[in-house]
């Protein structure tokens, strides 16, 4: 029985080296102090309503006033994002 032909395989050639571009960062020091900012002012708000039964921040708010503080802290959470 004839022996059959045996293909000689390609020796391994690794992937081209890929060229690094430079990733340029923006500087973002302002986005930690304006995020913990607004969690507090969110958090002081809520806390000073609470405290003084409703006549305080707005009292023409009523208890929308919850509804403005949880948008500051909504808002703190909105710059957190763009935190790197």
């Amino acid at each position: 029985m004839p022996k059959s032909r045996i293909r000689k395989k390609a020796d391994y050639t690794p992937p081209p080296v890929k060229q690094t571009t430079a990733i340029k960062l923006n500087n973002r020091a302002w986005v930690a102090p304006v995020m913990l900012a607004m969690f507090l002012i969110g958090l002081a708000w809520i806390v000073v309503f609470y405290v003084t039964d409703g006549s305080l921040p707005l009292d023409q708010l009523g208890n929308w006033n919850i509804v403005v503080g949880f948008g500051f802290i909504a808002a703190g959470f909105g710059v957190s994002t763009q935190w790197k």
